[in-house]
Parts: C-alpha cells; sequence; structure tokens
C-alpha cells in the first residue's frame, strides 16, 4: 500500500492524493499535524533522500521560525524537522521500499503505474 505523508490542506498532497483517487491506486494518509512523524522515520527517510530534499526552505514555517538566519547545518536541518514536521517537504510517499519527496505527475506515473 501507498503511505502518503503530509498534509490534508496542502495543495501537493492533494495533487498527490487525487492522482491515486483517479488511477484506483490504494493508499493511506499519515497526517503531520494530527499524527506527527518521529526522528526514527526521519531518519529512515535521510537514508534514501537527501536532507535538502526533505527539508522545505520555502515554507511560511521556515520562515516564521527565522531559520534563515540560523545557516542551519544538515544536521541541524535534521533536528528541526524532528520539532517541527511542518518543515518536511510535502507529500513523502512511502512505496515499495522506495521514497518520493513532492508532488511530480511525470514521475507519479512512472512510479506508481
Amino acid at each position: 500500500m501507498i503511505q502518503v505523508y503530509g498534509i490534508k490542506n496542502c495543495d501537493s498532497v492533494k495533487k498527490a492524493l487525487a492522482f491515486f483517487k483517479k488511477h484506483n491506486l490504494e493508499f493511506e494518509l499519515h497526517d503531520f499535524k494530527t499524527q506527527g512523524v518521529g526522528c526514527d522515520k526521519i531518519s529512515s527517510w535521510l537514508l534514501k533522500t537527501q536532507i535538502k530534499t526533505l527539508f522545505n526552505s520555502k515554507s511560511t514555517t521556515y520562515r516564521t521560525l527565522g531559520l534563515k538566519e540560523k545557516n542551519l547545518d544538515e544536521k541541524g536541518m535534521a533536528e528541526w524537522l524532528c520539532k517541527e514536521n511542518l518543515l518536511i517537504k510535502r507529500p513523502v510517499i512511502e512505496f515499495n521500499d522506495t521514497l518520493v519527496v513532492g508532488f511530480n505527475e511525470d514521475s507519479y506515473q512512472g512510479a506508481f503505474l
């Protein structure tokens, strides 16, 4: 089953869920706001992708927390992802030991169809 991590009101998450529904693919949504994601899960994702792919430096949360001024290194970014899940680029999708971050319809067609 496809495991989707994100928040319900995120446009990219909405597009991903619409893609899965359109193609009759079973998925489960793990909502960051209601369920959260721990450091263990984030660490497992970082074994499959780079921190800069997972860390959303364009988010409102990033700006609100003033993280640009902190000049975070990779370790600092990982620590912030654990503390503040809304810094995770969305959606994060786990499927058959593969990790897909963000939404791109062309890459979804290759990965899921």
